[in-house]
């Protein structure tokens, strides 16, 4: 092989790989509704042989699973095993799930732990209320960090070209209460910042208010904690106690991690 088709084979190389990762991102985000062949070739813009060859190749590895007639995909349990993986391995979430445990104890909410990732804000531990029994778990669940309090309170912290890398694009409502004019989201970031806790009325779950701070143990932080509260139960009374509770909350998470995550060398500042 000569020197000049090395950099070509290794472009080759990264573009398979970027395809892989792909598929099976689009295959983890239609969570229980399967694809065909030609949705998923159509959606990567990727020819339709090698979507099948790609396939085929994950399903014998166990990162896709078929159907038996071998036409609809779906994510397959290797995904699971490198998610659990991550959780498994996370320095901070030992440290931090004991608030939320105080937090649903004390007050009977859902409490969410998030991390900021790219654009979207990935769930990784979730407390629910006893008010009322969901049967789905939020944990891996992603959305985008400008429709959660979750993700506002993260972008609050950041700055110019560092905010923007954070923002999709485009705004996509999730629903119609959503926050899609950019000038709009960086206002409500700025009040946001001030205040020092964020929310979102609806904006990405119709019925639901959320409320948000950020874990300041890294610069600029990285995780958050927020309460979702239907709004049929919600008072300007039981507003003012979750918010201030989440606030104290948050400032002894920072307080008791902030000496790990200043060593970290995922998070450092």
């Amino acid at each position: 092989m000569s020197d000049e088709s090395a950099p070509d084979l290794a472009v080759r190389k990264v573009k398979s790989a970027v395809r892989t990762v792909e598929l099976l991102e689009y295959l983890a985000a239609r969570h229980d509704d399967p694809a065909r062949l030609r949705e998923i070739s159509d959606a990567l813009e990727m020819p339709r042989s090698s979507a099948h060859a790609l396939l085929r190749t994950l399903v014998a590895q166990g990162w896709v699973r078929s159907d038996p007639t071998g036409t609809l995909y779906a994510i397959g349990i290797r995904a699971l095993l490198v998610g659990t993986s991550y959780l498994d391995s996370d320095p901070y979430l030992p440290l931090i799930t004991p608030f939320l445990d105080d937090l649903r104890q004390d007050l009977d909410e859902t409490f969410h732990l998030g991390r900021l990732d790219g654009t979207d804000v990935v769930y990784l531990a979730t407390r629910e209320s006893k008010q009322y029994t969901r049967t789905a778990s939020r944990v891996g669940r992603r959305l985008p960090a400008y429709a959660t309090a979750l993700g506002k309170s993260l972008l609050a912290e950041r700055f110019g070209v560092d905010r923007d890398q954070h923002v999709s694009a485009g705004l996509a409502p999730l629903t119609a209460k959503t926050i899609v004019d950019r000038a709009a989201l960086d206002a409500d970031l700025d009040t946001v910042r001030v205040r020092g806790y964020a929310t979102d009325d609806e904006e990405n779950t119709l019925g639901v208010r959320c409320f948000a701070v950020a874990l300041r143990y890294g610069t600029p932080p990285q995780d958050a904690i927020s309460a979702s509260i239907p709004v049929s139960r919600l008072t300007p009374d039981r507003e003012r106690e979750i918010i201030d509770a989440l606030c104290t909350m948050g400032d002894k998470v920072s307080r008791v991690v902030r000496p790990l995550a200043n060593g970290d060398k995922w998070f450092a500042s």
